[in-house]
């Protein structure tokens, strides 16, 4: 702009330029001029663009009356957005616009322009400090965002019931929402939409809401200025209340949009629809529930009535097969009294096919034994048989009766005294075994061999005792029988089981044995019964050791079976906890000291991690 421009015949704006390649300004109508003539050959005006090359146009305000109403001191309170000229485009302005409108400003209202066109200025008051803070502001993104957080245009009320209820609820809500919509860390932020909204939309706009991630912050209230603390203790006690208060007002931030939200949510109408339709549904469902119960129900009382019906139509047939039975009974019976009355009246007829008195009373006999073993049908044949052959055919028939009944008699005999013998047997073989020695040792061996953990444990020492064990009979051991007997011997007291005299006996047996050895070993060294066991003698230039040294070395023998399930045995009697454990346990194996006993343990400590080692290499 020229000094001979003026401010209304020459206004500021901004032209996309496609010479520049770049947004440029308008600075008066020379430049005007050009442009027209570089872009449209002075055919038109920059007002005749046609619509396809219509430049983009900002227009910025310049309020000067306004301008000098204001207060440098003051500038924290002022709008800077009024004061560049951008009080409708406000947060929607871009980064070049705000240069454009310090420039223009700069241009026209620079004390130095100002002092040129004869105005007065002064120079510790003037008002173009606060159109330099603005931009300081303004131009800065992080300084900005902090002002465009307390913007004193926003409008951060919530719709109350009846605003709601005159506008209506997408109206109400949508303008707040869209508001609220620029504090969003995210972008794409979803709206919210109409009546016509699908649920997934309303449901992801609701997600979306009540995980809003707010960049709103009021660190541009701060009462103080930490810049201006005196030292850095008191730099930190302003930075400190700062951040309190700054918290506060975020906390109350997120309470207002969370009240926004649940005000939505509890109004939408959406929300109320879809709501419905899962109780609906939900309604729908249980109501067809039970109809598949009562329909279930039904089916099952139709079902019990029919199984009553058939056996009722069971019973009455098995009713009417039993009478059936029983009159068909009856009915033989009738007629086995008949024939039987007719074969008795046969046999008198004929004097019971007797030559003399003594025969007919055996005959009679007969008759009614024949009577008691014929049926129907026999009866008949062989009445028939004796109108044909008489006595011989009589003879020969009580004959075969006699021989049956002697045959039943041998078979109920012989099937009692089975039955007698397996009695016998049975009880026999409910009595408890008698434990032996040798079985009560084969017990040990097994209850060592097949530790606690074992699957099926005492059924597995039992199946062990009955392979290995001698028995004079079937009887044989059962779980409970084992456990049983290793209760007893665990609770009993060891010192005076027979379990040690068997061991003492061996032991006695093997050290008459060893000594016996010995004895042999000292004549064959050269040492004769007359010599003095207590010097040793001299073979061919060797000492030979005394008798008791021999006898001493003769006890490091090795563990006979029987002192080692009696170290085994004693080992469980007394625990860990047992004061004076392996004086006690040496005391329960004859001819074994303390040392031999604790030797004897390490030993098999040994070898059982020596066996254990060995499986693991296996696997």
């Amino acid at each position: 702009m020229t000094n001979g421009d003026s401010g209304e015949n020459c206004k500021m704006v901004a032209i996309s330029c496609p010479f520049v390649k770049r947004r440029v300004e308008c600075v008066g109508a020379a430049f005007l001029r050009y442009h027209n003539v570089k872009c449209h050959g002075g055919d038109a005006l920059y007002e005749t663009l046609t619509s396809n090359e219509k430049a983009e146009e900002v227009i910025f305000d310049d309020d000067v009356e306004y301008l000098r109403s204001l207060d440098p001191k003051d500038w924290k309170m002022q709008d800077h957005y009024a004061v560049l000229g951008m009080k409708n485009l406000r947060y929607k302005a871009t980064d070049d616009d705000i240069k454009r409108a310090y420039r223009q400003k700069v241009l026209k209202h620079h004390p130095d322009k100002r002092k040129a066109q004869g105005e007065e200025v002064r120079s510790d008051d003037d008002y173009f400090t606060c159109i330099t803070k603005a931009y300081e502001i303004l131009g800065t993104p992080v300084k900005r965002r902090s002002y465009d957080s307390i913007d004193p245009t926003i409008d951060d009320s919530v719709p109350s019931q009846t605003d709601i209820k005159k506008d209506g609820f997408y109206k109400s809500f949508t303008k707040h929402f869209e508001s609220n919509a620029r504090w969003s860390e995210k972008k794409n932020v979803p709206l919210l939409g109409d009546e016509n909204s699908s649920r997934e939309q309303v449901e992801r706009f609701y997600a979306f809401w009540y995980d809003f991630e707010s960049w709103r912050e009021f660190s541009y209230l701060d009462e103080e200025e930490k810049e201006r603390g005196q030292d850095r203790e008191e730099r930190r006690w302003i930075e400190k209340q700062n951040k309190a208060a700054r918290a506060k007002l975020k906390k109350e931030e997120m309470a207002r949009l969370r009240s926004l939200i649940d005000l939505a949510y509890a109004n939408d109408p959406r929300i109320q629809r879809f709501k419905q339709e899962d109780k609906d549904k939900k309604l729908a469902a249980k109501r067809a529930k039970q109809d598949a119960v009562q329909a279930k129900k039904a089916e099952e009382e139709r079902l019990m009535k029919e199984a009553l019906l058939a056996k009722q139509k069971a019973e009455e047939a098995e009713r009417a097969r039993i009478e059936a039975a029983r009159a068909e009974r009856e009915q033989q019976k009738k007629n086995l009294r008949k024939e039987r009355k007719a074969f008795r009246d046969l046999c008198k007829s004929n004097n019971y096919y007797s030559n003399n008195d003594e025969e007919s009373v055996s005959h009679m006999a007969a008759v009614e034994k024949i009577c008691e073993m014929m049926k129907v049908v026999e009866l008949q044949d062989f009445m028939k048989e004796l109108e044909s052959k008489g006595r011989d055919a009589f003879i020969t028939t009580v004959k075969e009766t006699e021989d049956k009944l002697e045959a039943e008699r041998r078979a109920l005999f012989e099937t009692k005294r089975v039955e007698e013998q397996k009695a016998k047997k049975d009880s026999a073989l409910k009595q408890p075994i008698e434990w032996s020695v040798e079985m009560t040792q084969l017990l040990i061996k097994a209850v060592n061999l097949f530790p606690a953990g074992t699957n099926q444990r005492w059924d597995v020492v039992a199946n062990f005792l009955n392979q290995h064990g001698t028995f004079v009979d079937d009887r044989r051991f059962v779980a409970k029988d084992v456990l049983n007997k290793a209760k007893d011997l665990q609770s009993s007291d060891f010192s005076k089981s027979s379990l040690k005299k068997a061991a003492n006996e061996e032991a006695f047996d093997q050290f008459e044995k060893e000594k016996k050895k010995v004895y042999n070993h000292i004549d064959d060294s050269g040492i004769s019964k007359s010599d003095n066991p207590s010097k040793p003698k001299i073979v061919n230039g060797t000492a030979t050791p005394k008798n008791e040294e021999v006898v001493a070395k003769s006890e490091d023998r090795a563990w006979t079976k029987t002192e080692q399930e009696l170290l085994e045995q004693a080992i469980k009697t007394f625990p860990v906890s047992t004061p004076e454990r392996w004086e006690k346990i040496a005391d329960c194996i004859p001819n074994r000291t303390k040392k031999d006993c604790m030797k004897r343990y390490k030993e098999l400590v040994e070898l059982v991690k020596a066996k254990k080692q060995a499986a693991n290499l296996s696997k």
